[in-house]
């Protein structure tokens, strides 16, 4: 490759724009850090929350601080900087990056669906089933699974040739707008990678759908305290889940071709979902809530 990095257009070429975000962008990775590291002092300082619902929620909190964390202080630098150039082997170790933590929480998100509905259709067998042998199992399926995405994304990825032009618009190197830069015929590569990215988060999307439709259904058979309990935990999880996944089936599963509103749908799942993560979780569940107040 002759090219040997890339140029950031970023969300805006305004100065006043510029500092405008850097501040509610600051806020927002401040808001991510904190409140994810809080929730996982939280978990593992109390015992009584030592069930696999927290055990996989500690690991999304993990993850959220890992996926925002591979973008967002690369762009405040960018926002103060003049010439926003990154060079094009960081370019491709934040496309690995991204999309390790990225697939893992998407993994890590169909197995808390999981989960959930393990414990309330299946209430009797819920121990048997999910015992920590198996969730500390799925966990490491989830990573692997994840890193195994990110490095066909990154293979794929390196062998294209770069000779130019070098200009991203975007405040990241993602896949998309990188390989449209290749000056070669990348037909089969899109169709590649958007079966890679896009159908697996399709796939994830429906198994969760389908999941939480059993959810509802044994809800609506047992009108007991502890199912309505277990449905207001899991209606938080639907917010993170169509945040997440919608604008990911929307970037990745159609053939690259890109929109100038790209861009903005990238922040929602870079940087909006994981920064409602927190406040969802700890603001729905009153256990919780109290246990970071003892904190």
């Amino acid at each position: 490759s002759r090219v040997t990095e890339f140029i950031l257009l970023g969300l805006s070429d305004t100065r006043e724009l510029q500092v405008l975000f850097f501040v509610l962008f600051f806020l927002a990775y401040a808001m991510v850090l904190l409140g994810n590291l809080l929730i996982i002092v939280t978990v593992r300082t109390n015992p009584k929350l030592s069930s696999p619902m927290y055990f996989f929620l500690c690991n999304l909190s993990f993850t959220d601080i890992c996926c925002i964390s591979v973008t967002c202080p690369r762009m405040l630098v960018d926002l103060l900087s003049q010439r926003k150039a990154i060079a094009f082997e960081a370019c491709i170790a934040q496309l690995f990056f991204l999309h390790f933590a990225g697939a893992s929480e998407m993994f890590l998100l169909t197995v808390m669906a999981y989960d959930r509905y393990t414990a309330i259709c299946k209430p009797l067998h819920y121990t048997t089933i999910m015992s920590w042998r198996v969730c500390r199992g799925l966990v490491s399926v989830c990573w692997a699974g994840g890193f195994l995405h990110s490095i066909i994304q990154m293979l794929l990825t390196i062998q294209l040739p770069f000779c130019g032009p070098n200009t991203i618009n975007n405040f990241f190197c993602d896949v998309p707008p990188v390989i449209r830069l290749a000056c070669t015929d990348i037909y089969v590569t899109e169709w590649l990678m958007a079966s890679n990215s896009g159908l697996m988060s399709l796939v994830c999307f429906l198994v969760l759908v389908t999941s939480y439709t059993f959810i509802l259904v044994t809800v609506r058979v047992r009108f007991t305290e502890e199912h309505w309990k277990a449905l207001s935990t899991c209606a938080s999880h639907v917010m993170v889940v169509t945040i997440f996944f919608v604008p990911c089936i929307f970037i990745y599963l159609r053939p690259f071709s890109t929109f100038p509103s790209d861009k903005h749908i990238c922040v929602i799942y870079t940087v909006l979902s994981p920064m409602l993560n927190p406040l969802i979780y700890t603001l729905r569940n009153n256990e919780v809530k109290v246990s970071m107040w003892k904190l």
